[in-house]
């Protein structure tokens, strides 16, 4: 996996992958672990989006005005 950015949504099309990746028999015990490792980064990633977001999301107040979450 590359450094780079990119969205929520591909991050979880690779975990995706990298689950079905894991589940086939023929893997390797070290490849499964490269596997594994990926897909910590990519979780850490999709965490640190998603609280990104949330950071973002607005409450309204009583008054009808916005305050942020």
């Amino acid at each position: 996996m590359e450094e780079q950015e990119i969205s929520l949504e591909q991050a979880f099309t690779q975990l995706d992958q990298i689950i079905n990746d894991m589940e086939q028999s023929h893997i390797s015990l070290e490849e499964s672990f490269t596997k594994y490792h990926e897909g910590m980064k990519l979780l850490k990633l999709c965490n640190e989006k998603i609280e990104h977001v949330e950071k973002k999301v607005y409450m309204i107040n009583e008054d009808g005005g916005l305050d942020e979450f």
